[in-house]
């Protein structure tokens, strides 16, 4: 995988990664699931042109939904914390993806 747009998928907004980003300096992303930790920071680094401290990443189990009687589940999916090193600007979510 070298295109970082298809390592780096989508940020993922929610009031804990909004309230991450202002006090860790950290950062939400949906990344592609077959991604490693070093690819995902290469890609960030090449779209947001910044630095990054750290990266974690956390497997989601996709939710079982149903539709009257019939039921499927959603995908599963991996999402990224991507923590940037003191100093450099915070990543604005519609600059690159």
């Amino acid at each position: 995988m070298k295109d970082p747009h298809k390592i780096i998928l989508m940020p993922v907004i929610t009031e804990k990664s909004t309230m991450l980003k202002e006090i860790n300096r950290e950062v939400c992303f949906e990344v592609n699931p077959r991604a490693n930790k070093s690819e995902i920071k290469k890609a960030a680094e090449q779209l947001f042109k910044v630095k990054v401290e750290s990266v974690r990443i956390m497997n989601k189990r996709g939710k079982t939904r149903r539709v009257g009687r019939n039921v499927g589940k959603k995908k599963d999916w991996k999402k990224a914390y991507i923590k940037l090193k003191e100093g450099e600007k915070m990543i604005e979510y519609f600059e690159a993806v």
